[in-house]
């Protein structure tokens, strides 16, 4: 076993318990992907929230993360020359949002509840840590923004 994957069990063992749903996804204004299927979209921004909580929350707190709402940057188009749709982003309203509900219950002092719509009107404008064609890139770079600034001073991992 390398040092590497020591280490990080250790420290996954060492952080606060993060606890990630969706409250009914099927309602959500838009998470389906080109094929219309929300399961890999949901799957993944499920990992990547848990992912930012394990990063910010301390040992002995424990984060819960409602998912209320998923708009996705861009829309879903029917494309004529392709056999499948394409997700188009043309900077426009289309934006993502995506609205949370965290509780967030340090331990010995009192519970913190935010619920916020998380938006990037400018995310086409903005440099992009995700590599182009990464799933969900620019609702992980928005999260990931939105957590360091609620979360500044927290435990960073």
């Amino acid at each position: 076993v390398s040092m590497a994957l020591v280490l990080a069990a250790a420290a996954a063992q060492a952080a606060g318990t993060v606890h990630v749903s969706f409250v009914q996804p099927e309602s959500f204004s838009d998470i389906r992907d080109a094929q219309f299927s929300s399961v890999g979209n949901l799957r993944e921004l499920k990992r990547h929230l848990e992912e930012l909580g394990v990063r910010h929350v301390a040992d002995g707190q424990s984060l819960t993360i409602e998912v209320l709402d998923v708009d996705l940057a861009g829309e879903v188009r029917f494309s004529r020359g392709w056999h499948e749709n394409v997700r188009w982003l043309d900077g426009k309203a289309d934006w993502p949002r995506i609205k949370l509900r965290i509780t967030l219950e340090p331990a010995g002092q009192p519970v913190r509840r935010v619920e916020e719509t998380v938006s990037d009107m400018a995310y086409l404008q903005r440099i992009n840590r995700y590599r182009d064609g990464e799933m969900l890139s620019h609702e992980k770079r928005m999260l990931d923004d939105w957590f360091e600034t609620q979360f500044a001073g927290a435990a960073a991992k």
